[in-house]
């Protein structure tokens, strides 16, 4: 090479670092403002989003799911774990080689003392699984439900503990289980969400944040959309009046358009989201309406889920609108009945709250089955935690309360290839702690996305540098929740 070439080399390579040094700057203060501008993504689809999965990892046992999300904690003593031993030992100290070291939530320096439940336990189905006298109609249908008295979390308080049964982790921030599955399936129907969100219950407990039902750092077009009782169906789909749907059409178009030249110029995934969203928002002014008109259903369905489903904002009425939605393939129904978390005063509240829910969740169940969609359709049924097999307040079997408890608490999980008519998990003798098959909340979520045709290690997004998922860097497939 001469001198002149040798020369222009050097050249471009000072100007090259001049404009690299500015140029990293730039691309660092952009990604402060806007995380998901340079996060690595999966093949973008037609519409400019991630379509997740290509193809399923393995055969899917369910294509929906639909989660009834018991806010506050049912009491696990009172409803599915009878344990004749506190009974015996109600108002003595707990043994200290159970409790010693552990952590309580409020219960924290006061005296632990036992606390046997008051209620009836009697024997149903094949496997004899005992279930109390205040859920009869779950009773019912121990034949086609597992019921687990294992399961197992790492936030003893409200707010770390829901979100890290919707999330996998306790810090808020992440994807919720709906906005996974919106990720990775996508929608089975094009005229709704993805994952839908109802909510009933008297909300005197624990709030309910809009981001347990987020997307975190997914796309938003992934976020759950609550649906309402009253008035709109979804906050503002109706046209504001004066404005005709020729109009609307109109100015939709018009936004569509300049939201694509924008989106081709910065390819930011949020302004997908947003063409995407306005024209479901459109879909829905027809969809939603006519899937939230209960009315036409026969009295044959009410006499089914009972008198209170006629009365919109229920539990009942929003078991009844889960089931229309997954007649309508949408993949993530998502419902939360608030006001299980009893600390005081338990036997005055949690009869109540039974009435509310379990003639509900059992017609939900029998009405799937007989439709022919509890084959393909997942329903779970869980709080954040469970309560203390300790009193709280007076040690009286009339008022007595009981604290936060996530060593162990009980659910229970039907269809979608989950055994029916079993009985997985054991605790000892007062109820205190898990001595057979644990089920951590990342193993139940890792069996979710197995029955759905997922492997839980390979359903990722990489955001700040690593690659996240709903298990976080645990949970396994449990074998025996599987049919």
């Amino acid at each position: 090479m001469n001198a002149d070439s040798d020369l222009n080399r050097a050249m471009t390579r000072r100007l090259f670092f001049r404009r690299s040094g500015t140029g990293i700057g730039t691309m660092a203060l952009a990604s402060l403002l806007e995380p998901g501008l340079f996060i690595a993504r999966a093949a973008g689809s037609a519409n400019g989003f991630p379509d997740g999965l290509k193809a399923l990892h393995v055969p899917a046992k369910a294509k929906r799911i639909i989660f009834l999300f018991m806010s506050g904690g049912p009491s696990q003593i009172d409803l599915f774990d009878p344990k004749p031993k506190l009974q015996e030992l109600s108002g003595q100290p707990m043994p200290d080689s159970l409790t010693q070291g552990q952590r309580v939530a409020q219960l924290q320096g006061a005296p632990l003392l036992c606390m046997g439940s008051r209620y009836q336990f009697s024997r149903h189905g094949q496997e004899g699984a005992e279930f109390s006298e205040l859920l009869p109609w779950t009773a019912r249908m121990a034949g086609d439900i597992t019921l687990i008295r294992s399961l197992q979390t790492e936030a003893i308080n409200h707010d770390p503990a829901v979100t890290f049964m919707q999330s996998g982790n306790a810090q808020p921030g992440r994807p919720t289980m709906g906005a996974w599955m919106s990720y990775g399936l996508g929608s089975g129907n094009t005229d709704l969400p993805a994952f839908v969100v109802l909510v009933s219950g008297q909300g005197t407990g624990q709030n309910l944040h809009t981001r347990y039902w987020d997307s975190g750092f997914l796309p938003t077009i992934h976020q759950g959309v609550q649906f309402r009782a009253k008035g709109d169906p979804v906050l503002f789909v109706s046209n504001p009046p004066g404005m005709s749907p020729k109009m609307r059409r109109r100015i939709l178009d018009t936004i569509r358009g300049v939201n694509q030249q924008t989106l081709q110029e910065a390819g930011d995934p949020e302004i997908a989201t947003r063409i995407s969203q306005y024209e479901m928002a459109w879909r829905m002014q027809s969809s939603a309406p006519e899937l939230m008109d209960i009315a036409r259903e026969p009295d044959s369905v009410f006499d089914l889920y009972g008198p209170e489903a006629r009365t919109p904002g229920t539990f009942a009425a929003n078991c009844l609108l889960a089931r229309r939605l997954a007649e309508r393939d949408v993949r993530f129904i998502q419902l939360y009945h608030r006001d299980w978390d009893h600390h005081g005063e338990l036997p005055k509240s949690i009869g109540g709250q039974c009435q509310q829910v379990d003639r509900a969740g059992y017609a939900l169940v029998q009405d799937l089955k007989q439709r022919g969609l509890l084959d393909d359709t997942m329903v779970i049924w869980s709080g954040e935690f469970g309560r203390t097999p300790m009193s709280q307040g007076p040690n009286n079997r009339d008022t007595y309360g009981r604290d936060h408890h996530m060593k162990a608490f009980s659910g229970w999980v039907a269809g979608g290839g989950f055994k029916a008519g079993a009985v997985v998990g054991a605790t000892d003798e007062l109820g205190y702690a898990v001595t057979q098959d644990p089920v951590h909340v990342h193993d139940l979520h890792a069996t979710i996305l197995r029955l759905m045709g997922i492997d839980h290690t390979r359903l990722t997004w990489r955001f700040q540098g690593r690659d996240y998922r709903l298990t976080d860097v645990s949970g396994k497939v449990l074998p025996a929740l599987l049919a």
